[in-house]
């Protein structure tokens, strides 16, 4: 029988005490911040620039002065060791030193101006040498990225769907916003303003099941399955042994196109996680850091889908083709990516963020075996994750049950006001190029001071 009591091998009651002294530790330490939001965020929806920022579980949001490196700066003048790093936007650092001189130096040249720019040309080359032979296409964000790659993909297999993996998250493509309903694809429950039934347009499996994959291909529907090498969006699953390769050889048997999303998994070595594990998918996405911060995204496809796609638009009408946006590929854009593939992302960095990754995640495994919580970590690179629950997940419905956001969100306010900013969402965690051992001591340290609170 379930002890009632307990939540993920916690007691309700000391949990719920943790979390209501760490919530008025963080309001009453930050008085300036407090004063500044009543007094300017009544202009914004819901007092927030984005709707998500709702969602950080401190009491109200940090307003940062400052970031630089691994450590932002809050009005209130607390230094805090930055582990979220923007959800990955941010993971080579703060304000990487090449990026920023690049910032300056095309600031001065303008902005954006529907053009291309040596550059351009510089980062194109760069883009292949860091992720392969690809045909590559410069967006804004990896939903535009991601919304274009499945257009073409589209255009050269005369398929309607896309196959996506349930609990996935490709940004706010509509197309993937589906999930698992009684064994069924269905619009995602918390989905905003949709009148379109999405089933008619994506079909959803469960992640490391070939079998469902293949039954899906068997219809001749897909033009796609779009995945990420490792599922990030709520609890990190792991690909089983054999499921890349499976999902490689399926999807050319069947005529359909595979689309590597690396939004995230860029944290698994140079090259993203294609590279370090020998993938090879028709087209590939990344965004979020590939340009050091700077909002940017890449798609590219192989040169036989290229071929597949130029023939297409010869036999096509002229006229809108729904893709591209004004300000995408813009010079600063290129200015940036050519600075960061070429200055920060590299191998010297990786190997920095791959020691430091290893040196966080098994002091957190330390410290969950030795207060005997049923509970996990997994790491992908340089991103961490530690998981109220046992493991390893296998798919993106375990994922969910493992999700334990009671839980997450009072150890996130805690690790805050003990000087550690993690993801907001659930309990990821990066070590960047410019992270320092004495900052993931800290974390491990904090989080040990946590667990033995809630675990004594």
């Amino acid at each position: 029988m379930t002890d009632r009591s307990l939540l993920a091998g916690i007691r309700r009651d000391r949990l719920a005490t943790l979390a209501q002294r760490e919530a008025k530790r963080f309001a009453t330490a930050r008085p300036q911040t407090q004063a500044a939001l009543q007094k300017g965020s009544a202009h914004f929806l819901d007092g927030v620039p984005m709707h998500w920022m709702k969602d950080w579980p401190m009491p109200f949001p940090m307003l940062v002065t400052k970031a630089k490196g691994a450590r932002i700066e809050d009005l209130d003048g607390f230094g805090i060791d930055d582990f979220c790093l923007g959800d990955t936007g941010s993971m080579f650092g703060h304000s990487p030193a090449p990026v920023a001189k690049a910032i300056r130096k095309q600031a001065g040249r303008g902005l954006t101006y529907m053009l291309p720019t040596e550059d351009a040309l510089a980062a194109a080359a760069l883009l292949t040498e860091r992720f392969g032979a690809f045909k590559w296409q410069i967006a804004t964000t990896a939903t535009d990225a991601n919304r274009f790659a499945l257009r073409v993909a589209r255009a050269v297999t005369g398929r309607p769907k896309v196959l996506v993996f349930n609990g996935c998250y490709h940004g706010t493509l509509d197309d993937t916003m589906v999930e698992l309903q009684g064994g069924k694809t269905a619009n995602r429950q918390g989905l905003v303003g949709q009148i379109t039934d999405l089933s008619h347009t994506a079909t959803c499996v469960e992640f490391n099941d070939l079998a469902a994959v293949e039954a899906a291909l068997l219809t001749g529907e897909i033009a796609a399955v779009l995945t990420e090498p490792v599922m990030t969006n709520s609890c990190m699953v792991l690909p089983e042994a054999g499921f890349h390769d499976g999902l490689r050889t399926l999807t050319r048997r069947h005529g359909a196109l595979l689309i590597i999303d690396e939004t995230h998994t860029i944290s698994s070595g140079l090259g993203g996680y294609t590279s370090v594990h020998s993938l090879s998918p028709d087209m590939f996405v990344v965004g979020k850091c590939v340009a050091g911060g700077l909002p940017t995204a890449v798609w590219g496809m192989r040169a036989e889908v290229a071929a597949r796609f130029a023939a297409y638009n010869e036999a096509r009408p002229a006229g809108h083709s729904g893709m591209g946006t004004t300000l995408s590929a813009n010079p600063l854009q290129f200015a940036c990516l050519k600075a960061n593939l070429a200055e920060v992302m590299t191998a010297k960095a990786y190997a920095h963020m791959e020691k430091g990754a290893e040196r966080l995640s098994t002091g957190l495994r330390k410290v969950i075996e030795k207060h005997r919580a049923p509970w996990h970590v997994v790491r992908v690179g340089a991103r961490v994750e530690f998981i109220c629950a046992p493991g390893p997940l296998k798919n993106g419905t375990e994922a969910a049950t493992a999700h334990q956001p009671e839980i997450e969100a009072a150890l996130h306010t805690a690790l805050l006001n003990r000087g550690c900013l993690i993801a907001p969402f659930h309990n990821m965690m990066l070590v960047s190029p410019a992270t320092k051992k004495r900052q993931i001591d800290r974390l491990i340290a904090a989080f040990d001071d946590i667990l033995t609170e809630l675990f004594q």
